[in-house]
């Protein structure tokens, strides 16, 4: 009687526990912002990564009813301003754009368990685009030409941990291709480099290039996704074009330092997916080459997740280490 009437009051205390819980968390998420907030883009100005950012802080900021300051800190390929947010204190006014394989390498000096997802926004293929000075028009042409002369042809991407990265090691993998590459800061300077015939092809986002693309400055090969991309209808997949099972599609979304209050984490995913449904926004991410992707905290961490696990083999197979 006596063990019964001390397991109704535990329950009683963890009921009145979880009721005081659940008022502080509401008013936490309530009366945050007080102030600006930092987002850190971890590439330069102008790429893809950056102009969503832009996109979605400028929404958000209206949301939230505070200033969100844009803080591009590239380097390393993406790994220094990821690193600054890894280390910087859950205090809930410093956010991050995150992208996938950016936690993949070792030595990075962070893990994903450093970070807490928020929340997904879009997701973008990594295409295959060339110069139009370059004597190849399709994916077969452009391998039949890396195997005509070894090691002359160069590609460009960002540098490590990025997907446009990992794309290129792949295709080197599936197709024994002899293919130089060349990497650069983020997608903006890779796109001016192509546009100027300084790189002969790029594993690009659709973002930064998709106005040279429309205009015949460059030319799109290839889409490493299971479907073509809405923004480049005529644009074959991979498959279609000869690689089947080669496929890198690229997620941009929002992370907070491990440690952010989770009522901080579903205010910011709620106020998210509200912007990512608005016609305006869904069609400015459609306009930009890629598609609306809306998720939870808890379905974006899995998809990071699966990202490792796809990922990690060839990582390994390559030996990469980011120092």
């Amino acid at each position: 009687m006596r063990y019964a009437r001390h397991v109704g009051l535990i329950a009683v205390l963890l009921a009145l526990m979880a009721t005081a819980w659940g008022t502080s968390g509401r008013a936490i998420a309530e009366d945050y912002p007080s102030h600006a907030i930092t987002l850190i883009v971890p590439f330069p100005p102008g790429g893809g990564v950056d102009t969503i950012a832009r996109v979605m802080s400028a929404k958000l900021a209206v949301a939230l009813g505070q200033q969100i300051i844009i803080e591009n800190r590239p380097g390393a390929g993406a790994v220094i301003g990821t690193r600054a947010a890894a280390k910087a204190p859950p205090d809930r006014y410093t956010l991050v754009m995150f992208t996938t394989g950016v936690s993949l390498p070792a030595n990075t000096g962070y893990e994903i368990k450093d970070f807490a997802p928020i929340g997904t926004i879009s997701s973008t293929p990594i295409v295959l685009m060339a110069h139009p000075s370059l004597p190849a028009t399709s994916l077969g042409e452009v391998l039949a030409l890396a195997k005509k002369e070894p090691g002359k042809l160069s590609v460009g991407t960002p540098p490590p941990p990025t997907l446009n990265y990992f794309a290129a090691e792949l295709m080197k993998v599936m197709t024994g291709a002899d293919i130089t590459i060349v990497t650069y800061k983020g997608t903006g300077p890779l796109t001016n480099d192509l546009v100027g015939g300084h790189v002969p092809l790029a594993f690009n986002t659709t973002a930064p290039a998709l106005g040279n693309i429309q205009a015949g400055k460059i030319r799109a090969i290839a889409v490493a996704a299971p479907k073509r991309s809405a923004a480049l209808p005529d644009v074959p997949t991979a498959a279609e074009a000869g690689l089947p099972g080669f496929e890198a599609v690229l997620y941009y979304g929002i992370a907070a330092p491990a440690g952010t209050p989770r009522p901080i984490i579903e205010r910011i995913n709620k106020e998210m997916r509200a912007i990512i449904a608005s016609d305006e926004v869904s069609k400015r991410i459609v306009a930009d080459g890629g598609d609306p992707a809306a998720t939870s905290p808890e379905e974006y961490a899995a998809m990071i997740e699966r990202d490792e696990a796809k990922w990690s083999a060839l990582i390994k197979k390559l030996g990469l280490v980011v120092n």
